[in-house]
C-alpha cells in the first residue's frame, strides 16, 4: 500500500510540474504574440507565439491527466521530462528562427526562403528534431498509461 501511495505521490508532483510548465509556455506565448511584428520574421514570430499557447495547454491537459495514467515511477518522471523537453525545445527552435530571421531549412513555410548560417540552421535542426522524438514518446507513453481504465471508488457516491 505504501509504494502504491508513494508512486501516486510522485505522479502528482509530476503532474503539477507539467502544469507549472505548461502555464509558463503558455504566459511566454502570449508574450511573443505582443511583439510579433518586431521580429526578424514576423510570421516564424507567429508560429512561435501559437506553438506556445497550444504546447502550454498542451502541457496543462497532460498535467491534470499524469496522476490517472498507470506508470512507473520511472515512467512518470521520465514522461515528464520528455514532455517538457519537447514542447520547450520546439518552442525555443521557432523563437530562435524568428530572432535570427533563420529556419528555411526546417520550417519553410512559416520562415520563407530565410537562412541562417550553417550553426543557426543546425541550431534549429536538432531542438525540432528532438523535440518531435521527445513529443511522439510521450503521445505512446500517454497511450501505454491509459491501457486500463482507473480503478473505481466503490464507496463514492
Amino acid at each position: 500500500m505504501g509504494e502504491s501511495r508513494d508512486l501516486l505521490v510522485a505522479q502528482r508532483r509530476d503532474g503539477h510540474r507539467l502544469l507549472q510548465v505548461g502555464g509558463l509556455l503558455f504566459l511566454l506565448g502570449l508574450v511573443v504574440g505582443l511583439g510579433v511584428p518586431k521580429f526578424t520574421l514576423p510570421r516564424l514570430a507567429l508560429s512561435t507565439h501559437l506553438l506556445g499557447i497550444t504546447q502550454g495547454t498542451f502541457l496543462m491537459v497532460g498535467g491534470l491527466l499524469w496522476p490517472k495514467l498507470k506508470l512507473t515511477r520511472a515512467g512518470s518522471g521520465i514522461g515528464r521530462v520528455l514532455a517538457t523537453y519537447g514542447c520547450l525545445a520546439a518552442w525555443t527552435a521557432n523563437l530562435l528562427g524568428a530572432v535570427w530571421g533563420a529556419g528555411g531549412s526546417m520550417v519553410p513555410m512559416a520562415a520563407g526562403g530565410a537562412r541562417g548560417s550553417a550553426f543557426q540552421e543546425a541550431t534549429i535542426r536538432v531542438l525540432l528534431m528532438s523535440a518531435a522524438v521527445s513529443l511522439v514518446c510521450v503521445a505512446v507513453l500517454i497511450l501505454w498509461g491509459l491501457r486500463t481504465a482507473p480503478p473505481t471508488d466503490s464507496g463514492a457516491q
